[in-house]
């Protein structure tokens, strides 16, 4: 940094396509910092290194931070400034800021450049003063690319590349650069496995109304998928080829891309006098619209994580009543065993959180060889797993009473399951997004004084990645309106409650958006559950639940009797009966 005349550097969670988890060349901050999480940003200046995450990680930052040179700076947190205002705040006026252009999208580059401009501190892009420390970074994966599968996509390359030109046409764009890897994945119709538990692969993509260009590690393309993308009129070239396509983008040309979803090393490629069209990728949009065949294999993906989850379950019981050692490892090692014995399962869709007593309070909490719980018969288990299927990607979240419980436990766990109930059961107007039903969840959590600081609800994709846009649930940011929820869309439902040193409440279904009917008012939306599995009711204030929310419960519990229990076992069906009896 002295070398260079630069006074800080930013190093965010990012590649150079903004993935939510990275191929290992990419971990810069975790190998920097130490921070394993997956959102951080570090932050180093010539007498500081800071590490800015929020209040999911508070506690597992506080931990793998100590000892090093790095402060814990705590984002969400009442007069506690982010990383760019606190850096606009403390560095002198003529100051220099250095942050990587291939892991800064235009969207967060622009903002930057605005908040560093007012404080009198210049920004550098062309630098990577991490790459010139870190001498054994590694190189790019080399995993290969195949097809999915057609029984599963259900729709062609050539069907989706339509609905792209489309939306080209619509924009009056002639190209249109895709850089997010699973845009690329969905239009396609390829998955890989460069990233961890997402199944998409490093590349870009150029489509123009004739053919289009996927900038891969042709290696990782066999001879029958180079035929296949050939007759689809897909052309190949070597990833690192990008830009030279892009400077030869022609003078009439009007590109559109996504700022929020392209690098600015990427778009540093494409010649200045060019005509951008700026807007979101209309895959996005797309891809989160599942189709009723698309879900109809979602139901049958959810039959078979739910009798793994069972299976999971009845062994947990088993295991702990025989008096053997389970330790918080080995329930991610067996849920993954169990999976594996599924039709048509491919991976994790993320690593297992099993958090026991006050590891649960981390809401992404992580048991490691170094450090785990080893489980006892009392308290509550919070365990949220999920699996990547060729039909669909499941994420749950299952709270268990593993023994006797305390009053706070019960009253906590009961309050996050009325508002897992009264967000399940919500009806609105065509056009309400996510951040409009955020508090429907929150709730009966908010009445009794407590909150938590996650989101609500995330999109999940349809054998894609398990975090998917654009709609969430969750507290708008000032100014936002958020992404309207539409009809096919996978959403999780999520709420918790955490208590630091103590124990964690959290209890998820996958939701789609359905149809509700127009009733005079408009077209109205409502959530089918999707998930199948068994809720704790042992943990329950029973006085705390209406009528209502109680029906609910058993019609959820006698959705999941009626279908899992044809794919189980005797001994197995009469388990779940048990756990599904009505209240």
């Amino acid at each position: 940094m002295r070398e260079w005349r630069i006074d800080a550097v930013i190093v965010p969670s990012a590649d150079p396509h903004l993935s939510e988890y990275l191929p290992e060349r990419w971990q810069g901050r975790l190998w920097l910092s130490g921070f394993s999480g997956s959102v951080g940003t570090a932050v180093v200046t010539q007498d500081m290194a800071g590490l800015w995450t929020d209040s999911r990680y508070f506690e597992q930052a506080e931990r793998e931070l100590a000892g090093s040179e790095f402060s814990l700076m705590r984002l969400g947190v009442p007069n506690l400034p982010d990383h760019v205002s606190w850096l606009a705040a403390e560095l002198p006026r003529g100051s220099v800021v250095a942050a990587a252009d291939d892991v800064l999208s235009l969207t967060q580059r622009d903002a930057l450049q605005r908040k560093l401009d007012a404080a009198g501190i210049a920004l550098r892009t062309d630098l990577d003063p991490l790459d010139a420390v870190w001498d054994d970074r590694p190189g790019l994966p080399a995993a290969p690319v195949r097809a999915h599968a057609p029984a599963f996509a259900l729709t062609t390359r050539a069907e989706r590349l339509s609905l792209i030109r489309a939306a080209m046409r619509a924009a009056q764009a002639t190209h249109h650069l895709v850089s997010a890897l699973d845009d690329i994945a969905w239009i396609t119709v390829l998955r890989g496995s460069d990233i961890p538990f997402n199944p998409v692969f490093l590349a870009h993509l150029l489509i123009t109304p004739e053919r289009c260009t996927l900038f891969v590690d042709v290696a990782k393309l066999d001879q029958a998928l180079r035929y296949a993308l050939a007759a689809d009129d897909v052309d190949i070239a070597d990833y690192a080829q990008i830009g030279r396509a892009l400077a030869a983008l022609p003078a009439e040309a009007r590109l559109m891309l996504d700022p929020a979803r392209m690098v600015v090393a990427t778009a540093g490629k494409i010649p200045p006098d060019a005509r951008l069209v700026r807007c979101a990728n209309p895959s996005q949009a797309l891809k989160s619209r599942k189709s009723e065949a698309e879900l109809a294999h979602v139901r049958q993906t959810m039959q078979r994580d739910g009798v793994a989850l069972v299976r999971f379950l009845i062994w947990l019981e088993d295991t702990l009543t025989s008096g053997s050692v389970i330790t918080e490892l080995d329930i991610a090692a067996k849920l993954l065993s169990l999976r594996r014995e599924q039709a048509h399962f491919v991976g994790e869709s993320f690593t297992t959180i099993a958090g026991y007593l006050a590891n649960g309070a981390l809401p992404h909490y992580r048991a490691t060889a170094q450090s785990h719980a080893t489980l006892e018969r009392h308290g509550l288990l919070l365990v949220d797993s999920g699996g990547q299927y060729e039909g669909g990607t499941t994420d749950i979240t299952r709270t268990i009473a593993l023994g006797p419980t305390t009053e706070q436990q019960r009253r906590d766990y009961t309050l996050v399951l009325k508002g897992m109930i009264a967000l399940s059961r919500a009806k609105f107007p065509q056009g309400t997004s996510g951040q409009q039903l955020d508090a429907i969840a929150r709730a009966p959590i908010w009445a009794e004084g407590i909150d938590y600081g996650h989101g609500t609800g995330h999109g999940v994709g349809y054998f894609l990645n398990v975090h998917e846009g654009p709609q969430t649930i969750r507290r708008p940011s000032p100014g936002e309106t958020g992404a309207a929820l539409a009809v096919g869309m996978i959403t999780s439902n999520e709420p918790g409650i955490y208590r630091p040193g103590q124990h964690g409440v959290r209890i998820e279904n996958l939701i789609a958006t359905v149809p509700a009917g127009d009733k005079g008012f408009g077209d109205f939306l409502a959530f089918e559950t999707l998930t199948l599995c068994p809720i704790d009711t042992r943990p329950i204030e029973r006085e705390r639940l209406r009528c209502d929310e109680r029906e609910w419960l058993n019609v959820y519990h006698d959705m999941v009797r009626e279908q899992l229990s044809p794919l189980l076992g005797a001994d197995e069906r009469r388990w779940l009966a048990e756990r599904c009896a009505a209240m």
